[in-house]
């Protein structure tokens, strides 16, 4: 072997291990974006636990108010320990909301079973959100994550690699909380609550990460995301070194003094 196919080998050797280093860093980022989305796992316990101590003192003591006190109570806890703690509050109050119209639907129809109508109610809009979004080529799971990966809707026009990958993300949540609303729905007519509240617990967890491990499928192989928010800091870069009467291209390269990551316009540009 000469010394340029030596050479040759460790360049290719380069591009291969800087090929795997990008993949890890987009499944990173994919993973990072929907742990931010969704809440991880400290938001799916936000999510179950009202419901499972609502059915958990309802099936012990069949009172209605009890287990609805216990449920609200607990929804709040939640919320004053990310307050505490100084965290985003956006999943434990989401929790609450839907807890407590829960609550009120309950006490107001005086059965206990309502309680859980409105989350199944829920479930079944955002089913259909997924789907019919999906159809008008805005596909919901792209208008939630596009904010997270610093795209907005650019990949609408601009990325058709990850508008397909969105659209499948979709059509998989969409389907998903379908099939879970056509399990529910039945039981809430034929069931009692406490068999009714048991499968919503046990349903709860299992079709969530189906979803999101799909989604982070689809992601993962997709394009990488265009940061439009680095793309409008290089513009106000560009269109100040006009302003001075500098070189606005020089004014927006990587390394320049701007307010953008260095070597984030570049990146772009090409």
């Amino acid at each position: 072997m000469t010394s340029l196919d030596k050479s040759t080998g460790r360049q290719d050797g380069s591009g291969a291990d800087d090929d795997a280093e990008a993949a890890a860093d987009a499944r990173a980022a994919t993973e990072a974006a929907l742990f931010e989305a969704f809440g991880g796992v400290r938001g799916m316990v936000e999510t179950v636990l009202p419901g499972l101590l609502f059915v958990s003192v309802f099936t012990v003591n069949k009172d209605l108010k009890t287990s609805a006190i216990a449920a609200i109570a607990v929804a709040l806890l939640l919320v004053v320990v990310r307050l505490v703690m100084r965290d985003t509050l956006k999943h434990a109050f989401s929790g609450v909301f839907g807890v407590g119209f829960g609550v009120l639907f309950a006490l107001f129809t005086g059965n206990a079973k309502d309680f859980y109508l409105p989350g199944m109610i829920y479930t079944l809009g955002l089913a259909l959100a997924y789907v019919v979004t999906t159809l008008a080529g805005v596909p919901l799971i792209g208008v939630i994550l596009g904010p997270i990966f610093k795209e907005n809707l650019s990949w609408r026009t601009r990325n058709p690699g990850r508008k397909k990958a969105y659209s499948r993300s979709s059509w998989a949540w969409g389907l998903i909380l379908l099939a879970k609303c056509v399990i529910l729905f039945p039981l809430y007519w034929w069931a009692d609550t406490t068999q009714l509240g048991w499968v919503l617990v046990a349903l709860k967890i299992p079709p969530f990460l189906l979803a999101v491990w799909l989604t982070w499928v689809f992601l993962a192989k997709a394009p990488p995301p265009i940061d439009v928010f680095a793309e409008m800091e290089a513009e106000e870069a560009r269109q100040a070194a006009l302003e001075r009467g500098e070189d606005p291209d020089a004014a927006a390269a990587p390394g320049a003094e701007q307010p953008t990551t260095p070597g984030e316009g570049g990146r772009h540009r090409r």
